[in-house]
């Protein structure tokens, strides 16, 4: 073999070795993303379990605390001898957003205080200024000042966001709270009369005023954990909420 048949061959023998350490580095560069990417699906993958299960609703439990109808027509949930943390909820029966903390940590509310760790204190009041929105939540607002059993009272509460109407229509009309009344176990012969009377409705107008007043309430839905206001991010987050009110109850 000549010198530059030998020259030839130790090129083409150079150039395969460098066209097989590319090969290896560019495997290893597959490997090392693909790694990288599994990393990256599971941490999202985590994160989005993490916060699921904080913002999931909780499961009901065994039953509810037993629930008074006060005169004012506010209503305590809470267990014998349970005072403390006291947890007022400010709410509107045709606000939307209280709907929606309803659904999502309504049960978390009743669970706290069947478990004994609080005492809840549901405050119904009219925030609107205009109708239709006013009138309806006067309306729903009136016909729960009707009830005067305390589970009805709750059974009641809960149907009424569960129909809670549109905010562009007027809704929460008196045949329809009659109806969901009858659905909830109402029993009081006086009940209908009342709803369709509205027997109650400047009764619920002036504890509105009163207590957007007193407390400063700047919307609904409101949460206070002894009178300090919770951020709504946390009222909105069922373990979270959960947390917070174990933690005023040590």
């Amino acid at each position: 073999m000549g010198k530059a048949e030998r020259a030839k061959s130790a090129r083409d023998k150079i150039r395969e070795q460098q066209a097989a350490d590319r090969a290896r580095e560019q495997r290893k560069k597959v490997v090392t993303y693909i790694t990288a990417g599994a990393v990256a699906v599971a941490a999202v993958a985590a994160g989005m379990w993490y916060t699921m299960s904080r913002s999931q609703s909780e499961q009901a439990g065994a039953g509810l605390a037993p629930i008074t109808v006060q005169p004012d027509g506010s209503v305590i949930m809470a267990k014998d001898g349970v005072t403390q943390p006291v947890v007022d909820i400010y709410e509107d029966f045709q606000c939307p957003a209280c709907k929606e903390l309803e659904r999502v940590s309504g049960q978390t509310f009743k669970n706290l205080a069947a478990e004994g760790l609080a005492k809840v204190v549901y405050h119904p009041i009219t925030i609107f200024p205009q109708d239709p929105t006013r009138a309806n939540s006067v309306r729903a607002g009136s016909a729960a000042r009707c009830v005067a059993d305390g589970k009805q009272w709750m059974a009641f509460h809960d149907l009424l966001f569960e129909n809670q109407p549109s905010e562009s229509v007027e809704g929460f009309k008196t045949d329809e709270l009659i109806e969901w009344g009858k659905e909830a176990g109402v029993t009081d012969p006086g009940f209908e009369t009342c709803v369709t009377s509205q027997k109650h409705a400047q009764t619920q107008l002036d504890y509105s005023d009163k207590v957007n007043k007193q407390e400063n309430l700047e919307g609904t839905p409101t949460v206070k954990i002894d009178g300090q206001m919770i951020d709504n991010s946390v009222i909105f987050t069922p373990k979270d909420l959960r947390d917070t009110v174990t933690g005023a109850a040590k």
